[in-house]
């Protein structure tokens, strides 16, 4: 399998995971707020204060973003490009979204693809103060309680990375059982969800969110991402039992290589490895 020497030490503990309860929720981000401004409304209406969002269309403007970008000084495996502000409305074809805190503020980590006013597809990590809602847009939200995804420094990546605390539960009426989770680096990505549900009993999973890297992608049908840097969206995502009775994930995702490249498809079982980090909730169903 790919692997990607990272600069820091190897953390033992490759999965970080906080149980929580959770509730699936429909939210409509208000226009002229900032997308995290109207993401934190809108939970916080639900009684939470993060979660994961699944975005499937929408318009900000004004708009900003990064792409993945090659290391320029070696401190980190991949970096980020400069600032892209396009001009204009940029119309959202879809996106997942972690919801949580970042130096005692709320944060988000966003990524997507969309059509600027170039008529073009892109995608890229939305950044959370620059992005303005332009016009009212529904998205399907997660809020969960007892946990929080939280920004800290990462020593294995030299990254500051969102991944699951326990919180204090709240009154926040949620109603199922829930794991935040983020999968560290240099491991399958479906094996890491595989195995996470058989040593906690979990028979049935629906993901929520599902923000991160992988190490170029392998999809179902054959298609390949060669260039190693990526920046993934889970659109839709689930473990269950197979044909032969094994938990199996199904990974539908869409993609922005360093390079520019766009990709969408369902992931390959045991040959989609994470580069950087992968933050997500898996609903017990």
């Amino acid at each position: 399998m790919r692997e990607i020497v990272q600069p820091g030490v190897r953390v033992a503990e490759r999965i970080q995971w906080a149980e929580a309860r959770g509730r699936a929720f429909k939210l409509t981000l208000e226009s002229g707020l900032p997308l995290l401004e109207a993401a934190r409304r809108g939970f916080a209406a639900q009684g939470f204060a993060g979660g994961t969002l699944n975005i499937t269309g929408g318009a900000l403007g004004p708009f900003a973003y990064v792409m993945p970008a090659l290391s320029k000084t070696g401190a980190n495996a991949a970096f980020y490009s400069d600032t892209f502000r396009p001009a204009g409305i940029t119309r959202l074809k879809l996106g997942a979204m972690t919801l949580g805190e970042r130096d005692g503020a709320p944060f988000f980590h966003c990524h997507g693809l969309w059509t600027e006013t170039d008529g073009h597809l892109h995608g890229g990590h939305i950044l959370p103060e620059e992005s303005i809602v332009a016009e009212p847009f529904a998205v399907e939200a997660f809020g969960i309680d007892g946990a929080m995804f939280m920004a800290e420094p990462d020593g294995e990546t030299n990254f500051k990375l969102f991944g699951p605390v326990a919180r204090a539960v709240t009154d926040a009426r949620a109603e199922s059982r829930a794991f935040a989770l983020r999968l560290r680096p240099n491991q399958d990505f479906a094996a890491a969800l595989e195995t996470f549900c058989r040593l906690h009993g979990i028979l049935r999973a629906r993901i929520h969110g599902g923000v991160g890297s992988t190490i170029g992608a392998h999809f179902t049908d054959g298609r390949t991402v060669v260039p190693f840097a990526t920046e993934l969206a889970i659109r839709a995502g689930t473990v269950a039992p197979g044909a032969d009775g094994t938990l199996q994930a199904t990974l539908d995702v869409a993609l922005v290589d360093y390079l520019g490249g766009l990709a969408e498809g369902r992931l390959m079982r045991g040959d989609n490895p994470v580069l950087m980090t992968m933050e997500l909730v898996l609903e017990v169903v």
